[in-house]
């Protein structure tokens, strides 16, 4: 079941903050499989308190969060400390954690593995990362990707046109039934000053009402799809890790900047299905091949229950489709791909989204000759773009692909 603990930190913690603690954390809290080539594959982390300890211990020893005026003292301390001292320690900073919201700790009672008493309950206790983690680790993504363009400030999806809003931008104009009542209040009292004269109380008509103009922002609902196939964590890079924070990043952007907006996730292996934001940094990668048709006929589903001004569909792959899910169930898979059975049945449904309007943008994480072939294709078919990217400069394109791309005039 779950524990709650309410107390004062009075042991000693060495000062640090719960928030400099999870800036430490995140690759932890993010692992996509990277670092355990030989685990168990599984589509979610299970990770348990032991191993959030282990991460924490490693982060003291490495200095991480520790001021640069403090990180010697802290490591003569930390290297003084008995075994028994330092399990103190990694237990008050996750009880921190755990009071300030960052993650839920469950601590099942009733299950011991054979190993008894207090030991047997704390290898099967289990922690989660709660939404105020997700929104910080994205928050610290967005500013870090942001913040090396030099950016300081976000948009938002400008058109051409006018309309009364919230935000004024533009001149004023006689109200109209209809209209936003974001009243002008200078032009509005001028209106009837010269239709009355000057004179108290002003006595204020109809005609005399004016309303702010401001730009038509449009909203866009996007699609994320993240290939989520074994090649993502192979080859000596880990492409997944930096594709989550992307996601984060950008779910963090919509979220604070254009709430108008939507954003849902598709992860893509041997099949497709919905992933909530709040779950991703849960995800691992998994021995998957790439059905890429079945990502898009998930996307587009999920496009059609948005009622947006824009559609788009964002995809994060490292590799060419190498697998298709036939009419009667059953999975075929070629993973030396361009075979022409998969990437036909791929193009169809990339034709369907055009027909429906949806742009798809791909961020290519390798250089694979096929991989390349695919994605022109998709671009010319549905007036997209196409990004050769690595996991270093994912985010950058992608954010600033996001916020200024979409300026189109919206009838």
């Amino acid at each position: 079941m779950k524990w709650i603990t309410f107390s004062k930190f009075n042991e000693d913690d060495f000062g640090i903050d719960a928030q400099d603690l999870m800036n430490a954390l995140a690759n932890f809290f993010l692992e996509s499989g990277f670092n355990n080539p030989y685990m168990q594959f599984s589509e979610w982390n299970k990770n348990n308190l032991e191993d959030l300890k282990r991460a924490i211990q490693q982060a003291l020893e490495n200095g991480e969060v520790f001021s640069d005026e403090r990180v010697e003292e802290m490591l003569q301390k930390l290297a003084a400390m008995s075994p028994e001292q330092m399990d103190q320690l990694l237990e008050n900073l996750v009880q921190k954690l755990a009071a300030e919201g960052h993650i839920s700790v469950d601590r099942d009672e009733n299950s011991e593995s054979g190993q008894g008493g207090a030991e047997g309950r704390e290898s099967q206790a289990r922690f989660e990362v709660t939404d105020k983690s997700l929104d910080f680790l994205g928050f610290k993504t967005l500013k870090d990707l942001l913040g090396s363009l030099g950016k300081s400030s976000f948009g938002r999806h400008d058109t051409r046109d006018l309309a009364t809003g919230i935000e004024s931008s533009g001149s004023s104009k006689q109200y109209e039934f209809g209209d936003t009542l974001n009243l002008d209040i200078s032009e509005t009292l001028f209106s009837a000053v010269r239709r009355e004269g000057v004179k108290v109380p002003i006595d204020l008509e109809y005609s005399d009402l004016h309303v702010h103009q401001c730009e038509y922002q449009s909203s866009c609902a996007t699609v994320l799809m993240l290939d989520c196939s074994h090649s993502m964590i192979l080859y000596g890079e880990d492409r997944f890790t930096p594709a989550k924070r992307v996601a984060m990043a950008l779910a963090h952007l919509i979220k604070t900047q254009y709430p108008g907006d939507s954003l849902r996730c598709v992860l893509f292996h041997d099949s497709a299905e919905e992933l909530n934001i709040s779950q991703l940094a849960r995800v691992q990668v998994g021995p998957y091949y790439t059905n890429t048709r079945d990502g898009l006929i998930l996307a587009q589903k999920l496009l059609q229950q948005e009622r947006k001004d824009m559609k788009q569909i964002v995809m994060i792959t490292d590799g060419k489709p190498s697998a298709l899910t036939l009419d009667d169930g059953r999975m075929y898979r070629n993973a030396f791909g361009l075979d022409p059975l998969v990437i036909s049945r791929t193009l169809e449904e990339v034709n369907r989204c055009k027909k429906q309007g949806i742009i798809i943008n791909t961020f290519m994480l390798a250089s694979d000759y096929g991989l390349i072939n695919f994605v022109q294709k998709v671009t010319q078919l549905c007036r997209g773009k196409a990004y050769f990217t690595t996991p270093h400069t994912l985010g950058q394109y992608l954010l600033m692909d996001y916020m200024n791309r979409k300026t189109r005039t919206v009838h």
